[in-house]
């Protein structure tokens, strides 16, 4: 009797796990706390460009220059698409279809991909640059910052497809997935505002 108590007693070792009173992932949660400082980092520079056009009145664009907004709106849609088919990859997890859950990401990642490329591209030929003139180093502020965010977008998904591809998720445990999804859809939000004010208003 006196064995078996010492016994259990020493099955636990170390202090006894966290009270998590929340029912939201802690991975979810990090990251919305996180997407509440980026919020506010977006906002400044969105302040430094409403005070540029509106308190000071510089035309925009610049004189002699011209945005290509075609192009933006072409790479709007390629983001937006990419919000789609991780929502696809979100629903499948759920439903258990792995096939969907990998090629909704794989889709994913590819469109994000594809929006950086062209917006480096754009920086290639849009003709003019972020010292020529305040209106130059706005544009290239906003639009670079957002772009460095779909970077680390692309590299959170890359890892979550990863784990899909392992089989580590599945309708009851996909909080990696979910956090990077959460991120994406920020992302584009972000995207689909800076578009709206800087390449058609």
């Amino acid at each position: 009797m006196e064995a078996a108590s010492l016994a259990h007693a020493d099955e636990h070792h170390g202090p006894p796990p966290a009270n998590r009173s929340s029912r939201v992932d802690p991975q979810v949660l990090g990251m919305l706390l996180f997407i509440i400082s980026e919020v506010m980092v977006f906002g400044a520079f969105f302040t430094a460009y409403f005070f540029i056009r509106v308190v000071n009145g510089d035309p925009w664009p610049a004189k002699g220059t011209e945005l290509p907004v075609a192009v933006a709106g072409v790479n709007t849609a390629i983001l937006l698409s990419s919000s789609l088919t991780l929502h696809w990859a979100q629903t499948s997890i759920k439903n258990g279809n792995r096939f969907g859950l990998r090629a909704g990401m794989l889709s994913t990642f590819l469109l994000g991909c594809t929006f950086l490329f062209i917006q480096i591209n754009e920086y290639a030929h849009i003709g003019f640059s972020p010292q020529d003139d305040i209106f130059g180093t706005v544009f290239y502020c906003l639009t670079g910052l957002h772009g460095f965010h779909v970077f680390i977008g692309l590299n959170a998904l890359f890892y979550a497809f990863n784990r899909a591809r392992a089989g580590d998720f599945s309708p009851g445990h996909a909080g990696p997935l979910q956090a990077a999804s959460i991120y994406w859809h920020f992302v584009d939000v972000v995207w689909v505002f800076l578009f709206t004010v800087v390449y058609l208003i």
